[in-house]
Order: C-alpha cells, then structure tokens, then sequence
C-alpha cells in the first residue's frame, strides 16, 4: 500500500490548528494489520492538558452500530436464529399486532422500515427504560416499509432490543462476548467508563447538570437514559481497536462472523433508491456505484472506511463535539482523509 502519510498528518493537524476538533488519532490498514497511525493535538482545549495518544479511548457514538449491532445480528443470521426477510410480527411476541409487526430485519439494516425519525426517547416516553421499550416498540410508523431510505438511530435500538429477545442476553454482554473478545478488542466496551480508563478518555460534549464535559459517559442522552449501553450508541474503543475490527472485516473467519455476513453487507442492498445502503454500512461520498469504500459515522467526531476491494480500511477518531455540534467542518475533514487513505495505488 503506497500511502502518502505527510499529507494525512498535515490535513488531520489543520483539524486542530482550526479548531474543529482538540485532538484527533488514525490508522490505515490492510489484511495484515495497521501501516500506518498518527495522534495530534490535545484531549482539551488549552494548555497543559494531556495529549491525544493511539491508546487514547473515544466516545464512539453511532460507530457503535456496527461494531456491535451489525456483527451480532451477523451472528444470528449466520446460526440460522434470525432470517432476514421475515416480518417481525411472525417470531417476536412483542411486537405482533403492532405496526412494527409487518416490518423485516432487513429493512432495519437498510434504514428502509419507515421508522419514526424523532430519537430524542425521554420526551416521548419518559425515564422508565421498559416504558421506552414500550414506546418504541408500539410507535406508528412514518412511511410504508420499503418505501425510502431514511437514517434514524431507532433503527439499531430495535435491532439490539430484538438480539436481547432472541438470545435472552443484553446486548452490550452479546458484543463483548461474541465479537470483542474473540477479536481481541480489550479497550472496547460499553460505558460509563472505570474511573481509571474515564482519566484517559477524550471529553465530548459540555454538560449543564454536572458543569464539565462529559468524559467517559456516553454523549447521547438517550443512550445514558438507557443505562449507558444500546443500539444506538454507548461503546467506546480505541484506534487499535477498532483497527482490529476492520482487519478482521477484511479477512474474516469462520467466527465470530464469516464473509458471507461481509460480503452481504457491503454491496447495496437497497436496489433503486437513494442513498444507497449496505447492511447498515453506506457507500462514502465519492464512491458512486462501484461498491468500493463503504463508511460509518459517529456524531461525536468518528468515522471508520473499510474497501475489500482496495484491501484497505481506515479509522479516525475526533472529540469534534467539544467544541460545537456542527457537522460541516469535521465532514471536510473525513472526507479528505478518506481520499487521501484510499488514494489509487
């Protein structure tokens, strides 16, 4: 793999030098493992703080989805515990009579089930968590399934709650026992943190109740509101980590998830409509129709690329969220990275 490094280092150090995020760590890889990493800049802003390390963790937000929901599903597709064009409503108690019912995995994992885009579960359904699950498991639905492809994070929440009725586990210990462990993924787990690894972790968000930036507690509310631990977000990870993870994807095994489960989820699957969706991993701006670069994104400021074809993957992790929620900045820079880290040979 011919990299050109100095032009990743300088684009990720203006990051910082602009303010679009305190610090910043990446990796590019292949099959064999990383070829090249990098950490800049600080963990906060100002002087005197520590600095961003490769073993620094980060508040992973939506990458979550698919370094936990999407290989534990895998697994129950692969085990013949799951089928992924039978409704709902025909296996899962919980949901029969319900308009979820009529609702496939599929279209979960291709954001095309018609879900009900508002998130924010607190003010839907209160604090209770088996209220919520109520809630989100009874709400009408949007659209007809099928009919168009809309990202919403309710998605992953009812693909983690369904992994919980199939296997009667909780989803962060179906993560760490199925995937994590066997991948040798030892930084990663669902929050909040030891206040030992909390010390290390990259601040996002400024919290009003607490008047500190939140470190080592998952940025979104409905997650903490969760317990910290769900579809939608709550796992934090490291560089290396995550590395291991998109190393495997590439070379996958016959466990804990084979490349059958891979090969099924990065090509589009949701034939005419747009934007194009793989099982819950989406093509990278750029890419077109080649099913070349497929990317997920975490609202705190994280991105991950994997290519099977170019044999590369890539990760870089940012608290952008220290600073500001918007998105045009810390996309400027992913995308520039990703050109620069999947650049022809």
């Amino acid at each position: 793999m011919t990299l050109d490094i100095q032009r990743i280092e300088q684009l990720v150090r203006d990051g910082v030098r602009e303010r679009v995020y305190p610090g910043a760590v990446w990796a590019v890889g292949d099959g064999d493992g990383a070829v090249a990493s990098g950490a800049v800049g600080a963990l906060e802003a100002g002087r005197g703080g520590a600095d961003a390390r490769l073993d620094t963790p980060y508040d992973l937000a939506s990458l979550t989805k698919v370094i936990a929901v999407w290989p534990v599903v895998g697994t129950l597709v692969e085990a013949g515990k799951l089928q992924l064009h039978t409704p709902l409503g025909t296996f899962w108690p919980e949901v029969a009579g319900r308009p979820l019912a009529a609702v496939t995995p599929h279209q979960l994992l291709t954001h095309t089930a018609g879900l009900p885009l508002r998130a924010n579960l607190r003010y839907l359904y209160g604090t209770d968590p088996q209220d919520v699950r109520d809630g989100v498991l009874r709400e009408a639905l949007r659209r007809r399934p099928g009919e168009a492809v809309e990202y919403t994070d309710r998605a992953a929440l009812v693909l983690g709650y369904l992994a919980e009725h199939l296997t009667g586990r909780p989803l962060g210990e179906l993560a760490a026992v199925r995937i994590w462990g066997p991948l040798g993924m030892g930084e990663t787990r669902f929050g909040p943190l030891p206040a030992a690894v909390a010390a290390r972790c990259a601040p996002t968000e400024y919290d009003d109740e607490t008047g500190a930036h939140l470190r080592g507690t998952v940025h979104d509310f409905s997650t903490r509101l969760l317990g910290g631990s769900c579809g939608i977000a709550g796992a934090f990870s490291t560089v290396g980590d995550l590395g291991r993870f998109l190393r495997y994807v590439l070379t996958p095994g016959p466990a804990p998830f084979g490349p059958g489960w891979v090969a099924e989820s990065l090509r589009i699957r949701t034939g005419e409509l747009a934007p194009p969706r793989g099982l819950f991993w989406h093509l990278a701006p750029g890419t077109g129709v080649r099913e070349d670069v497929w990317v997920h994104y975490g609202f705190t400021g994280t991105g991950m690329w994997v290519s099977p074809t170019r044999r590369r993957w890539a990760v870089l992790l940012t608290n952008k969220l220290y600073f500001t929620r918007e998105t045009g900045p810390v996309t400027a820079v992913r995308d520039a990275f990703r050109e620069a880290a999947f650049a022809p040979l």
